[in-house]
């Protein structure tokens, strides 16, 4: 499949890079970030996929969060897809900043109108990762996963979905139990429709609950998080583990927002994380 360079920048030994495609999954143009870390230029190395948040693009993480300087320490590469397929024509698909575009949910769509292009699950999943294989120094088999907000709960339940695929896991103020909050509520409504059963599979604790299970998790979750109490529920995920044996690692941080500050504040120990497994 073809790639469109669009830009590329020197970036701490390696190279920042912004792609587009034409996805057949999605059936528009896709856009994503790739950091190439120096180590890439002599031989393939591992891969983190970052899962962004509502509103955001393939440029908010590579922008705000300073992770290439240690994605070029550890030889990671940083891929950042797009939230959402953009420019669809579909009615309605702007009327709101929650649902729609850049508000993909990482899941594919059901219902009408939503079906034929928001199919973020199938694109993370299996059009990404063969992308990367054709077109970067991808070493095969080391791939994970991360994300924050709506992009924590595509991190969680991708990772919980496809068990085989991602070899790492971690999240950052994620959506942990998107059936108990109005975000996830509108999200699994307009996307999968109104019967809650079709819901469960998209709900990372719910996951947890029905046996699923993935790499040992760290979670991060700020305590000034505007969002903490009626969107992300953490407390739920993390009961459902303790109660599971998933392994979690919940670390709560006092006076930090759901914003890029605190992003930047913990991605080190998440790459550093990562790199734990996909290096070893």
């Amino acid at each position: 499949m073809a790639l469109q360079t669009i830009s590329e920048h020197a970036c701490f030994g390696g190279v920042q890079g912004y792609h587009q495609h034409d996805s057949h999954t999605i059936g528009m143009p896709m856009r994503l970030g790739v950091y190439r870390p120096p180590q890439a230029l002599t031989g393939p190395v591992p891969a983190l996929i970052y899962l962004a948040g509502l509103t955001c693009n393939e440029e908010t993480f590579a922008i705000k969060a300073g992770a290439q300087r240690v994605a070029a320490q550890l030889g990671l590469m940083l891929v950042t897809p797009d939230t959402s397929p953009r420019g669809t024509g579909v009615e309605g698909a702007d009327a709101s900043w929650d649902f729609g575009t850049a508000a993909g949910f990482y899941l594919d769509a059901t219902q009408a109108p939503w079906a034929p292009h928001w199919r973020m699950e199938s694109y993370v999943t299996q059009e990404l990762p063969a992308l990367l294989a054709q077109h970067f120094a991808l070493q095969p088999g080391r791939l994970g996963l991360f994300g924050h907000s709506m992009g924590g709960h595509g991190a969680l339940t991708l990772a919980l979905r496809h068990p085989a695929l991602f070899h790492s896991v971690s999240a950052l103020a994620p959506i942990a139990a998107p059936m108990q909050c109005p975000w996830g509520v509108k999200a699994f409504s307009g996307y999968l429709g109104e019967q809650r059963a079709d819901w469960v599979a998209h709900d990372a604790t719910e996951l947890i609950k029905s046996g699923a299970r993935c790499p040992p998790l760290l979670v991060d979750q700020g305590l000034a998080d505007k969002f903490l109490a009626e969107q992300l529920h953490p407390h739920l995920f993390e009961e459902a583990c303790a109660v599971a044996g998933q392994p979690l690692k919940l670390r709560r941080h006092a006076s930090y927002d759901h914003g890029y500050f605190f992003i930047a504040s913990v991605v080190e120990d998440h790459l550093r994380h990562h790199a734990q497994t996909l290096n070893a």
